[in-house]
């Protein structure tokens, strides 16, 4: 007996087909759709990346890598001390932000319900979403206004600042995906909570918080805003964090808004060092990715 939903129109088509055919249709234009987008996207960041390498090519040398700035109408010259500045001061950022980031991940993925944990997780996801020269202008207040100097520590303590949420939540999610029975098998050896975590647990979720540190490192190593009320730059070698110090991504901005043709081709040069980096360290994150998604599939 044939159904309404399966009788034949004079083309020979049932409506349960048309209807079929629509979907494929629909989905099909959905897919295009989707490619395109992706293909914009793509293309935008294609065209940014030649036009950054193409403008700064020309600046980089040896010298450029190694030297001081010089002044004004002097050839020559290059960002060596902002290099230098911008490995100190995310190194020390880095250096407090991961105990800091860690302990608190444990204690989330440990003792994760709870009002505690839930608050503890919203002011994480709200300091995510702060604007960077919103935390410049915290440091500021809190480091730079009371001591009434500038300083690269200031300028670490904004970045740890820019790091921590996503090491909170990274490491969090990285602990809780190591299976259950890893941390029953240690308590059941004997180990304590606190050993079981540290030296079964933490050493399985490594690569994921591997991956989330350079990430984290990623974020703030082309911040520029929070520089300008904490580091605020300088002319000469500096290694002392209690000191104002040069950093790369401010000797960009600087030089870019300079009306000075030399110093806007060390920009350019100064923007391409900094994608390099970035591109390096996204590269490093996608990799330990990998390994511990093969970790969790073994």
């Amino acid at each position: 007996m044939t159904t309404p939903s399966d009788a034949i129109d004079e083309r020979g088509f049932s409506p349960r087909y048309r209807r079929l055919g629509r979907r494929r249709i629909y989905a099909s234009l959905g897919t295009a759709l989707a490619l395109c987008c992706a293909a914009i996207a793509a293309g935008a960041l294609l065209v940014i990346l030649f036009y950054v390498a193409v403008q700064g090519i020309g600046a980089i040398n040896w010298a450029f890598l190694t030297q001081l700035p010089h002044p004004v109408g002097v050839p020559g010259g290059g960002v060596g001390n902002g290099i230098l500045g911008m490995l100190i001061i995310i190194g020390l950022a880095t250096a407090m932000a991961v105990p800091l980031g860690l302990l608190t991940g444990i204690y989330l993925a440990l003792f994760g319900r709870g009002a505690i944990p839930e608050a503890l997780r919203f002011l994480s996801d709200v300091l995510s979403g702060v604007p960077s020269i919103a935390i410049g202008l915290f440091a500021y207040a809190v480091l730079v206004a009371p001591l009434k100097h500038f300083s690269g520590f200031s300028a670490s303590f904004a970045f740890m600042m820019l790091m921590l949420p996503l090491l909170v939540r990274t490491s969090e999610q990285a602990i809780r995906s190591v299976p259950q029975t890893v941390r029953e098998g240690a308590l059941a050896l004997g180990m304590s909570n606190f050993r079981a975590t540290m030296f079964i647990v933490l050493p399985t979720a490594r690569p994921a918080i591997i991956t989330a540190l350079l990430l984290a490192i990623a974020r703030v190593t082309g911040e520029t805003a929070p520089l300008l009320f904490t580091a605020f730059g300088s002319q000469f070698w500096e290694t002392s964090p209690n000191n104002p110090m040069a950093v790369l991504a401010l000797q960009v901005f600087n030089y870019a808004i300079s009306p000075y043709p030399n110093w806007q081709q060390q920009a350019w040069g100064g923007a391409l060092l900094l994608i390099v980096a970035v591109f390096v360290l996204s590269l490093g994150a996608r990799f330990m990715l990998r390994r511990a998604m093969r970790g969790l599939d073994a």
